[in-house]
């Protein structure tokens, strides 16, 4: 079988978001729970998310990276107690990469008040530009990611037999951290550099949107050890679960290893990806009986400890 034979499976959603009649909730529950296992992703459309939400998202992500780099810096991440801001190109390299990734990004999370538990939860930091062209945009974009985010975990939840009122004591107070990326044209990357190196997503569920026609995500198939090309399409999105959800359903659902290589040598590329991670002291929703009990906050720590700052009584509330 050939790469080209194979695509990732494309889920219509909108038979469990507005089932039309009998079956449809249990068709798509039945899809993803078969995608997340055999992939651990899957293309999705009928998700809600309106062709005015995405454009405006697209629209203001230009707007921001077009922004002269030292006005950027000045919103840079490193500077921010909850790690929301600019990342410029060239400022992540995971272990094992010969070079940083070439990308851009800005993130955004949860909008609380003061800054709690080492910077989980927290206020935003947004660029100096009208409210029209990036923040309400943006705003709106997210939360109806977070929307999107939580009806996946509540599929995954149903997949494996358990009731969605168990969202109710995992997402009380989610993190959803969103990522919005630019990649330079392939022809400024260095002879070996990525958009993003291979890597497998930490925790939860993720929502991506790709800019139409921009092609550059690839999926590692263990089967054929090879890489599948995710051609970016209007309106379809693209869902994967992080390695939280691969080790709580008991490789049931997998996660998998993906890269980010911008097919285009001339032009830039869009793209955004919203992570639905869960309440920080929320154990596992997929095996309720697991008897380690572990927390969505051990799992950050243990996962992150080498890049972030965590004080001792977050550790110890988490249970690290």
């Amino acid at each position: 079988m050939s790469t080209d034979e194979v695509t990732l499976p494309l889920v219509d959603l909108s038979g469990y978001i507005n089932p039309q009649k009998p079956g449809d909730k249990e068709r798509v529950i039945a899809e993803v729970r078969d995608a997340c296992a055999q992939y651990g992703f899957f293309q999705t459309t009928g998700h809600g998310i309106s062709m005015s939400q995405q454009k405006g998202l697209l629209k203001s992500i230009e707007t921001l990276f077009q922004m002269p780099l030292e006005e950027k810096r000045k919103l840079s991440f490193l500077n921010n107690p909850c790690r929301r801001g600019f990342e410029e190109s060239g400022a992540s390299l995971r272990d094992g990469d010969a070079l940083p990734d070439s990308k851009e990004a800005f993130y955004i999370g949860r909008e609380d008040p003061v800054v709690e538990h080492s910077g989980f939860y927290g206020p935003n930091v947004w660029p100096p530009l009208p409210k029209e062209d990036f923040h309400d945009p943006v705003w709106e974009y997210y939360q109806a990611t977070h929307k999107l985010g939580e009806i996946i975990w509540e599929i995954l939840l149903l997949g494996l037999g358990h009731p969605i009122s168990l969202m109710e004591e995992f997402a009380k107070r989610p993190m959803v951290v969103m990522k919005m990326i630019r990649y330079p044209p392939q022809a400024k990357d260095l002879p070996g550099q990525f958009g993003v190196g291979p890597h497998k997503d930490f925790g939860g569920v993720t929502v991506l949107l790709q800019e139409a026609g921009k092609h550059g995500l690839q999926v590692w198939h263990e089967g054929l050890e090879k890489w599948l090309p995710v051609k970016a399409m209007e309106d379809v999105y693209v869902i994967n679960c992080g390695d939280m959800i691969g080790k709580w359903s008991g490789g049931r659902y997998k996660s998998a290893k993906h890269q980010v290589i911008n097919a285009a040598s001339d032009e830039p590329r869009l793209s955004c990806a919203t992570f639905f991670h869960g309440d920080l002291f929320a154990t596992n929703p997929l095996d309720p009986s697991d008897p380690e009990r572990e927390t969505v906050g051990a799992l950050l720590v243990k996962r992150f400890r080498n890049q972030f700052s965590f004080d001792k009584e977050l550790i110890a509330a988490v249970g690290a």
